[in-house]
């Protein structure tokens, strides 16, 4: 096992799209979201576990959600959980963990990938990882998974690639975010477009020169927490410091525009979960009218519907097709269950008229 090899997993978000399933409180990347008896975090680590030393792994989350990863990855030490004061979207994210890591590692290469995505064949997404990580090591590439896309899915972002390469990492031409459909089935009936997975492998000398090059003053700030990283000093200077970083992603900031970028072909069975619909798609248990039921419910007359709810209540559906019936604590929620682009509206809606209560 490479000790130059670390992963950072990112496990901020508040699943918005699987609300009321997924709270502030409680996101979703800490549910049991397929009744596995783990959450998808601890998943994600335990898949990591076979790539690099476990004291390498690196969690980035909210400083409200310390206690439950806390909770959920015993075994992790303080300085292996990463919490963000404020929310900034995703380059400062990996600012943070990449000027951490380099300040006690230089020659590290490093994996960064969300918490809460599901993988079907472990042992190709561990070989895949393993190749990009290899190829990483050899200078400053900086690589992105992409999927080999099945269908004209539109809540996923693609990547274009340039195909004349004889080889698994091709070279980024274009990045495109979820398109509409009839866009959608273009890209995949000219076969040089794959889904973009949000998982990113680079050297951390690699993308610390890309932010210097592309996002100089957030290179500026977190350059400075140079002599408090791995003190007890940490904590006030990423105060600080997100205090001044701008909200934004590391796509928009660097992905979209550096030169080096690559993207490596991928195909072990892959899904975001970002959805109820996602987890509809992917679910293992259906009965014979693809109805998904997780819970105490009974179902007459319906197709492709999606059930949640508590043991305790008993949920009655009749004549739906494809909707969601979730009933989770103090909220329940009848929808299209492919409707997954309003899930922020209706939670701005409640926000706005009922609290962050019921959020």
């Amino acid at each position: 096992m490479n000790p130059n090899w670390y992963v950072v997993i990112m496990a901020g978000g508040i699943g918005s799209r699987f609300w009321p399933y997924s709270r502030n409180n409680y996101p979703k990347q800490f549910l049991d979201v397929l009744n596995t008896g783990k959450s998808l975090l601890q998943m994600t680590v335990e898949r990591f576990k076979t790539i690099c030393p476990p004291e390498n792994i690196y969690i980035v989350t909210n400083k409200d959600y310390e206690e439950l990863v806390m909770k959920q990855l015993p075994d992790m030490k303080q300085e292996q959980v990463l919490c963000e004061p404020v929310k900034r979207n995703t380059a400062p994210c990996v600012a943070y963990a990449a000027y951490k890591i380099n300040r006690k590692n230089p020659d590290a290469t490093m994996v960064v990938a969300p918490s809460d995505h599901l993988i079907f064949n472990e042992n190709e997404f561990v070989q895949s990882i393993e190749k990009a990580l290899t190829e990483a090591d050899k200078g400053d590439k900086l690589i992105t998974l992409g999927i080999k896309p099945n269908r004209p899915e539109t809540g996923y972002g693609y990547i274009q690639y340039i195909k004349e390469e004889n080889s698994a990492i091709k070279k980024v031409k274009t990045f495109t975010e979820k398109p509409e459909l009839e866009l959608a089935k273009k890209f995949l009936e000219s076969g040089d477009f794959v889904w973009n997975a949000g998982i990113f492998i680079w050297k951390v000398s690699a993308i610390i020169s890309a932010f210097g090059e592309y996002l100089p003053e957030q290179a500026e700030i977190f350059e400075e927490g140079n002599d408090v990283y791995y003190s007890a000093g940490e904590e006030e200077f990423i105060k600080k410091a997100y205090s001044q970083c701008k909200n934004i992603s590391i796509d928009y900031g660097i992905m979209e525009k550096a030169e080096n970028v690559h993207v490596m072909l991928a195909d072990f069975g892959w899904s975001d979960l970002g959805s109820w619909n996602s987890l509809h798609e992917i679910h293992p248990n259906k009965d014979g009218k693809n109805n998904v039921i997780d819970g105490n419910a009974l179902l007459f007359d319906s197709n492709e519907c999606m059930i949640k709810g508590e043991d305790d209540r008993l949920i009655v559906v009749s004549g739906l097709e494809g909707y969601l019936v979730a009933q989770c604590d103090d909220v329940t929620i009848i929808c299209k269950k492919d409707d997954e682009k309003r899930f922020r509206d209706y939670v701005a809606e409640v926000k706005s008229k009922k609290g962050d209560k019921f959020l």
